[in-house]
């Protein structure tokens, strides 16, 4: 399985133990809002609460150094969806680090061909 793959997976089901596993000692998160860099016990802090949900994971490029994703993103705390693009840096089959970018949605957006 590819490691994008298992970090979906894996932040899906809530299970805080492989994704302790999926992520290096050295993870760093830049996410698209807040200008703040947060380590792996932050995102760790996170997993396992629902605070996102995601829909159409799809893996755009991934290799044993570099990955980037898209999917649309719920949160639990009500705020727009968003349409999320993430890079993520590998090291020792693990992700190293990760940066998103994000397009918010409107309140009445339809996925193409859901209707």
């Amino acid at each position: 399985m590819s490691i994008i793959s298992a970090y979906n997976e894996a932040w899906e089901k809530g299970d805080v133990e492989a994704l302790a596993n999926l992520l290096h000692d050295d993870f760093t998160f830049n996410p698209h809002v807040g200008g703040v860099t947060m380590g792996k016990s932050d995102i760790m802090g996170f997993a396992g609460m629902g605070a996102a949900k995601s829909e159409t994971d799809r893996i755009l490029f991934e290799n044993d150094e570099v990955g980037v994703a898209h999917s649309i993103v719920h949160f639990a705390n009500g705020s727009t969806s968003e349409a999320v693009l993430s890079f993520m840096r590998f090291k020792d089959g693990q992700i190293l680090s990760m940066e998103t970018g994000a397009t918010p949605l409107s309140d009445d957006y339809k996925l193409v061909g859901s209707e």
